[in-house]
């Protein structure tokens, strides 16, 4: 039986000092680490002063790079490819997310995952499917990757996604594509594209963003 890898990172305990009410999950993309992501916080924490936030990193160490991981491998362009990669991770990521949940005696609804890029596309794997429903998830510059059994979902957790149109990474194109499949299949979802702003995150962003986290775990 093997076991599965165990992820870690950067926690940004409340700032009320007391014990979390809430967790943020923040995923990092491709090439990146939990430390980068967990840079948002900043910006949001005074609005969630009881919430715990955690940024781990992916669990596959990206070759030839310092402190770079990877949720899996992206040599193979391939849409299957990103399926099974991102099927692959799902497990892992579920793992944690359990641990956490225990370790803080929170349940799925004081859970929102936030993604960028790869991260956003785990995010929608492994958020859409969670049953009990996770509170929401905020998704950057990413896509959904894996539609397989969401038309007979019995979750239906609030989306939201943000993308730039100068994206050359993951063109924004996936952002319709996503919105347009999770309304068909009868999920809320938001979208919002920010004019001239290429694969990262904008201060109109962070704040819809932050807006959005807000309306579910306040």
């Amino acid at each position: 039986m093997s076991t599965l890898p165990t992820l870690d990172g950067p926690i940004q305990p409340p700032a009320s000092g007391g014990a979390p009410k809430s967790l943020v999950i923040l995923l990092h993309g491709y090439g990146s680490n939990g430390a980068d992501l967990i840079g948002l916080v900043p910006h949001w924490q005074h609005a969630f002063p009881d919430t715990l936030f955690i940024s781990p990193n992916a669990p596959q160490v990206l070759p030839g790079m310092f402190d770079a991981y990877q949720w899996w491998p992206i040599t193979n362009m391939d849409a299957q490819a990103r399926i099974n990669g991102a099927r692959e991770a799902a497990p892992v990521l579920n793992a944690f997310i359990d641990h956490q949940l225990a370790k803080y005696g929170l349940g799925e609804d004081r859970l929102a995952l936030v993604g960028f890029s790869q991260g956003t596309m785990m995010a929608l794997q492994v958020g859409l499917r969670r049953s009990p429903q996770v509170a929401c998830i905020l998704g950057y510059s990413g896509m959904l990757v894996d539609e397989a059994g969401l038309d007979s979902a019995k979750v239906k957790p609030p989306v939201l996604l943000v993308h730039g149109d100068a994206d050359p990474m993951v063109p924004v194109a996936a952002l319709h594509h996503a919105g347009a499949t999770l309304q068909k299949l009868g999920f809320e979802v938001g979208g919002h594209v920010s004019p001239g702003l290429g694969h990262s995150i904008d201060m109109e962003g962070l704040q819809m963003g932050g807006n959005f986290l807000h309306k579910f775990l306040a």
